[in-house]
């Protein structure tokens, strides 16, 4: 069953819907400055400086449970949770995750997205192009009726199909007035179980894939979590609701999906 905070009213998700184009205008503004030679600081700056003054909006992340900036920024084999850093200097073949949550009248918009520093190894394209497919795969499974079981089982399929795992410690969440809202979207599972979904449902789906072993570990800054055997590791994040016979996304990109497959 599910809880009646679970279940967002029709104004609720036109808040939900602001504050998720936010978030993902965020991603699109920042993404000419992931470039050789810029520092993970530099992007956190402008990521800050969009969101407030050009948005006039709230950064969420920051001091979240303590979180000292304002994006997540995870290169290469960090999972997520990469703390923006003078000394961190992108270079070429690097791959990015730059995470992204703003406050707009109340509401929690949250997505990220995936970048390329330069030409990236096969491999890393391959990670990175495969972990999209995974999550539009489980995007594609939300509907009245369906269960997170089946949006898991859709994104483990396209992850096991490749023979990258699938990062277990992190799933997706619950969100609207609440950040983190207690609804669990696991990124693996079996189809017919767990929760069934209901309109109004609105929950972030954001796996992450490694090229190697599933496993990971947290890093002494009490944030930073990097894959235990040191392969690549990449995610995507959406926010959807559950529609009367469908979903929506709520944070779609401003500028399209260019190579990438559309989700709709």
């Amino acid at each position: 069953m599910s809880r009646p905070d679970w279940i967002k009213s029709a104004a609720g998700i036109a808040k939900a819907r602001i504050a998720g184009g936010l978030a993902a205008d965020v991603l699109r503004m920042i993404a000419e400055h992931v470039k050789p030679g810029v520092s993970t600081e530099e992007l956190d700056r402008l990521c800050h400086d969009h969101i407030v003054h050009v948005q006039q909006a709230i950064p969420a992340n920051i001091g979240y449970h303590g979180f000292p900036k304002t994006i997540c920024v995870s290169v290469n084999h960090v999972v997520c949770h990469g703390i923006p850093s003078q000394q961190k200097i992108l270079k070429k073949g690097d791959i990015i995750n730059i995470d992204v949550a703003v406050i707009a009248d109340g509401w929690f918009g949250d997505t990220s997205r995936m970048y390329f520093v330069g030409e990236p190894s096969p491999l890393a394209r391959r990670l990175v192009d495969t972990t999209y497919e995974a999550m539009r795969a489980g995007i594609l499974q939300v509907r009245p009726g369906a269960t997170l079981g089946d949006v898991g089982h859709a994104i483990q399929a396209v992850a096991q199909r490749e023979r990258f795992s699938v990062v277990r410690e992190y799933c997706g969440h619950g969100i609207g007035q609440v950040y983190h809202e207690d609804l669990q979207v696991l990124h693996y599972g079996n189809r017919g179980e767990g929760l069934r979904l209901e309109p109004g449902m609105v929950f972030t789906i954001e796996p992450m894939l490694n090229a190697g072993k599933r496993e990971t570990k947290e890093l002494a800054d009490g944030w930073t979590v990097v894959t235990r055997d040191h392969s690549l590791s990449a995610q995507w994040e959406h926010m959807v609701a559950v529609t009367a016979d469908g979903f929506e996304l709520l944070t779609p990109w401003p500028d399209g999906t260019g190579s990438y497959a559309a989700i709709a």
